[in-house]
């Protein structure tokens, strides 16, 4: 019998039998990026995990617009307990079917355009919504959203730099109807916000570069205004 401490064969199936985890199924947005445009998923991934390291270690978090949920680990690991919302009944039951073995998150549907969520919690973030709200929407929609934080709650607010929409896919161009600029992202938050810290990210790397060449924007916002 070979030693597994001197075949290389042998010493990687012994690792092999250790690695119990079962093949876990993918969204249908998440599976469509993958058979399409699998690059993507290496950037949505990486906004996701800004995400997580900006709010390591709260108590109450909300995701608005979950989607199918692809991030959700990223926070959840990091948080002590993720609330997943979205607008989609469907998708949010077949995401926390998926989704089962992961005992810290729920999924709710949630409309803020109508009301801030109660009970108030430590802090929200939301990775390619806010370019989907119509400008007339979104004055109650980010009061609702504020209105959902305690006191010295933290908004992480993600979207598509308007500077980069010409690069857009056309099913992209359609859905985004409030597309911002850097200084427009900024100005958005400190209405509703006492500080806003900016960052952009082109593909997975974050930076604090010049506005108008980030492919994706980040305000940071720290502190609702009451």
């Amino acid at each position: 019998m070979s030693d597994p401490l001197n075949d290389s064969v042998k010493l990687w199936e012994s690792i092999d039998k250790k690695i119990t985890g079962e093949p876990v199924e993918l969204g249908r947005y998440t599976s469509d990026d993958y058979m399409n445009n699998p690059k993507h998923i290496a950037f949505v991934a990486s906004r996701y995990k800004f995400c997580a390291k900006m709010l390591e270690g709260m108590d109450t978090v909300i995701e608005v617009g979950c989607g199918d949920g692809f991030g959700a680990p990223f926070v959840a690991s990091a948080v002590k307990r993720l609330i997943c919302t979205d607008i989609n009944p469907p998708l949010l039951e077949d995401t926390g079917r998926r989704h089962k073995m992961l005992k810290n998150i729920a999924y709710e549907f949630f409309e803020f355009r109508k009301q801030p969520y109660t009970p108030k919690v430590n802090a929200f973030y939301m990775v390619d919504v806010i370019e989907h709200i119509f400008s007339h929407e979104e004055d109650a929609f980010m009061t609702n959203l504020a209105g959902s934080l305690k006191e010295h709650g933290v908004a992480l607010i993600g979207t598509p730099n308007k500077t980069a929409e010409q690069y857009a896919s056309e099913w992209s161009r359609q859905g985004h109807v409030n597309l911002k600029t850097h200084q427009e992202l900024r100005a958005l938050g400190l209405r509703y916000f006492y500080n806003v810290f900016m960052f952009g990210m082109n593909d997975e790397v974050v930076h604090t570069g010049y506005g108008p060449m980030c492919h994706f924007l980040w305000a940071l916002c720290v502190t609702p205004r009451r």
